[in-house]
């Protein structure tokens, strides 16, 4: 697909958004009502979505993905589809190709993509990335998970939490963030490390009770005397830091992309709901209080879609080299998080309200997307971490 700086979708991004809306459509929008309910995380659909080329979008061909056909557009026009009917799954592709696929995909050698990527690629196996804990959300640098070498080993302990495709069936490897020594200034040299699922003393525990994204497979992890080989370290020794500010900034892109899909969803809830609905004689949708917060939820979506699909196209353009600026992007990409899912959340308090008491009643999706909307605003760098990034990309000393 094209290469363009421009943020106007192409024709293969609207007819490829277009088959994803039909899959999702088909095989999601059906069941996501009672996936959720049950707290159930649709192994056979996820695989689905892999057999659709979904999660191979931004991988090469050699390793099972759409190579030249592909590019990270088309990955934000995917998230945004599937989020359109349920944000679980929205979240599960987002996390699988953001945070499983693509740090090994960028930092491993080519030994490492040949082991993990082709089953990733596919669908049949999801990847985990292990950053946050108790004590270490923003602040990822107070990092207190370490990893000692010994013997041509990596001994890890330490704990994770609020982490994406950890402990499902299909679940291979989690990357870990660890500490792995000190530097000269004595501050700590964290480094990346796979863990693949299954290893002695890695656990994933009981799931989380979350107030949304309930068909999203989400555990707290234990690492107690864990160990891998040294050849399991993700990239240069003491880079994690690196790394993993990285792997948020495109993250942050493809996290305004599943916002973009909730606000979408909002929308069409809301017109249906307005057209439909009788009082005083007429549908609501005539009476100006209903009417004017429908428009804006119409003003919040194009804003989003074009702030989100901007960053896309900035992100494409680096491919190969050259393109838009690192700085660019990251700002672009800070702007974009925090519009659109700041809209998210406005847009499904919106919805709930046009649906009045029904909009309360979990039989209705705009229930689910109100539960589901509020983590956008926390996940991949929270809003006020967002307008901290802001501020100094306009060089303003924020700390």
């Amino acid at each position: 697909m094209s290469e363009s700086s421009s943020y106007e979708l192409s024709r293969e991004h609207e007819e490829f958004r277009r088959s994803v809306r039909e899959f999702a459509e088909a095989e999601i929008r059906p069941h996501a009502a009672r996936w959720d309910r049950e707290h159930h995380f649709p192994v056979d659909v996820v695989r689905k979505m892999g057999a659709l080329g979904l999660f191979g979008l931004t991988a090469p061909e050699e390793y099972g993905g759409a190579g030249e056909d592909g590019d990270f557009t088309s990955l934000c026009v995917a998230i945004e589809e599937v989020g359109r009917v349920d944000q679980s799954l929205g979240i599960t592709l987002e996390a699988a190709v953001g945070l499983g696929i693509s740090p090994i995909l960028t930092y491993g050698t080519e030994e490492q993509r040949r082991t993990w990527l082709p089953d990733l690629v596919s669908g049949d196996r999801l990847a985990g990335f292990g950053l946050t804990e108790p004590g270490a959300g923003s602040d990822a640098g107070a990092t207190r998970t370490r990893a000692v070498l010994e013997n041509g080993e990596w001994v890890i302990n330490g704990s994770k939490q609020f982490i994406t495709n950890s402990g499902s069936d299909l679940t291979s490897v989690v990357t870990v963030t660890a500490r792995t020594g000190n530097r000269e200034n004595g501050s700590a040299e964290i480094s990346t490390i796979m863990v693949p699922s299954g290893t002695p003393g890695f656990t994933a525990e009981k799931a989380y009770d979350k107030l949304g994204w309930h068909a999203s497979d989400t555990h707290p992890l234990t690492l107690e005397d864990v160990r891998v080989p040294e050849a399991n370290l993700l990239g240069e020794r003491g880079r994690g830091y690196a790394q993993f500010l990285a792997t948020l900034d495109d993250g942050r892109v493809a996290i305004a992309a599943l916002a973009v899909g909730c606000i979408q969803a909002c929308l069409d809830l809301s017109l249906e709901y307005a057209g439909e609905r009788q009082t005083f004689g007429g549908p609501i949708g005539r009476k100006q209080g209903v009417a004017f917060q429908i428009a804006d939820l119409e003003v919040m979506l194009h804003a989003s879609r074009l702030l989100t699909y901007r960053a896309a196209a900035m992100k494409d353009s680096q491919r190969g080299g050259g393109g838009a600026s690192m700085k660019d992007f990251k700002q672009a990409a800070a702007v974009a998080k925090l519009y659109a899912t700041e809209s998210a959340v406005t847009a499904t308090r919106i919805a709930t309200q046009v649906f009045g008491g029904y909009g309360f009643m979990e039989e209705y999706p705009v229930a689910r997307f109100y539960r589901d909307a509020k983590v956008l605003e926390i996940g991949e760098g929270t809003s006020e971490v967002q307008r901290m990034l802001i501020a100094r990309g306009l060089g303003l000393p924020v700390e």
